[in-house]
């Protein structure tokens, strides 16, 4: 009875995380968020006040108090003054001053606590940090949806895009490739559909049957009316996503630190037990 019962079970965490994967836009394409942003104050800093500014007008942090920004070289001065709005004191949690059942009415979904998203988005395809940092710069007009908005990594997303003025226009190119059998004629192929969307959020179409060997997928590409302005905002939400991270997990740089040292100590005491052990035994046969 048991074995029955433990396939029914894995199974279904089977066809849940294959649910999550596609509600998550597993076929595109995640680009690697650049990790080295975390050990730098001036990203953390710098994605703190994009958090402040653009994020918590309605995403919370309520399993993060103010005071923990200390410890990426903020003081309590500087946390309230350029931070904290309203009168909230360094010791609070990040809360908003919207609340969840106001949320819901006006959205018709609370947004989520961004606490710990980073670690919520993870999957086993790929960490947490990349998925919000393809999210937040995969962007594009799209005139059929009900925000103006779509998202190559989370098809008709239902938040808008909150920093458009800092990434500026541009033209997204979408490229999806499936297979295609006639009804007809039985005939199987696959058929390369590429949409372009302009600036304004105007699509164009085309199909094209392709010829020879294939394989389904899914690539995109944008072009940016101005290339600066997108570095620059890449580079801004390479900080969020860093502060995202570090909120995530605060203690994990003090946590990896005492790591190096519990094993330099077991090394050291592994030594000098192996040494107390041949001492002790030498005399006795």
């Amino acid at each position: 009875m048991k074995k029955p019962i433990i396939r029914l079970g894995v199974a279904f965490m089977l066809a849940v995380a294959a649910a999550g994967a596609a509600a998550s836009g597993a076929e595109t394409p995640i680009e690697r968020w650049p990790s080295d942003r975390a050990k730098s104050l001036g990203s953390l800093q710098n994605g703190a006040r994009i958090f402040v500014n653009y994020c918590m007008g309605c995403h919370s942090a309520n399993l993060v108090r103010w005071n923990r920004l200390q410890q990426i070289g903020l003081s309590d001065a500087q946390i309230k003054e350029f931070l904290i709005f309203g009168n909230q004191k360094v010791g609070d949690p990040m809360r908003i001053a919207m609340t969840p059942a106001e949320a819901k009415r006006w959205f018709g979904k609370t947004p989520p606590d961004l606490s710990v998203i980073t670690r919520a988005r993870t999957s086993f395809e790929y960490p947490g940090t990349d998925y919000i940092y393809t999210l937040l710069r995969g962007y594009y007009r799209d005139n059929g949806t009900a925000t103006g908005w779509n998202n190559i990594a989370y098809p008709s997303i239902g938040m808008p895009h909150t920093l458009w003025e800092r990434q500026g226009a541009r033209e997204a190119t979408l490229v999806q490739t499936h297979g295609h059998k006639d009804p007809k004629t039985g005939h199987e192929s696959f058929v390369q559909v590429t949409s372009v969307y302009d600036a304004q959020g105007n699509v164009t179409r085309t199909e094209t049957e392709l010829k020879g060997p294939a394989t389904e997928g899914f690539s995109y590409s944008f072009k940016p009316a101005d290339a600066q302005q997108a570095r620059q905002f890449d580079s801004d939400v390479a900080d969020l996503v860093a502060f995202l991270s570090f909120i995530t997990d605060p203690s994990s740089a003090s946590r990896r630190s005492i790591g190096v040292w519990v094993l330099l100590f077991l090394a050291l005491f592994t030594v000098i037990a192996w040494r107390l052990n041949a001492i002790y035994w030498k005399d006795i046969k």
